[in-house]
């Protein structure tokens, strides 16, 4: 069971300023939640594969498919300046 100073410990660590009112109702919303995951553990999940997400997804992308292959004297003739092998920059200071 949650009680208020947790929720007040908690309020301090997330820099919240709460009035009693909300200490009250965040107490009674923490004690529900905490409440309803322990009736969840109570389920029996042997033989339930685990899962990410309750939807299966396909991936609908297509297949990356090589359609053309550049070569080096290609891809450097479109270079405004080569030396060698390399791309040739202005010097950056």
């Amino acid at each position: 069971m949650i009680t208020t100073k947790d929720v007040e410990h908690v309020a301090k660590l997330a820099r919240l300023e709460l009035s009693e009112t909300e200490k009250e109702m965040f107490t009674h919303q923490l004690g529900d939640v905490l409440a309803h995951v322990e009736k969840m553990n109570e389920v029996d999940t042997n033989g339930v594969e685990p899962m990410n997400h309750p939807i299966d997804f396909v991936n609908v992308m297509r297949e990356d498919n090589k359609i053309y292959e550049n070569t080096r004297e290609e891809l450097m003739s479109n270079a405004p300046d080569v030396e060698g092998e390399f791309f040739k920059v202005p010097k950056i200071n």
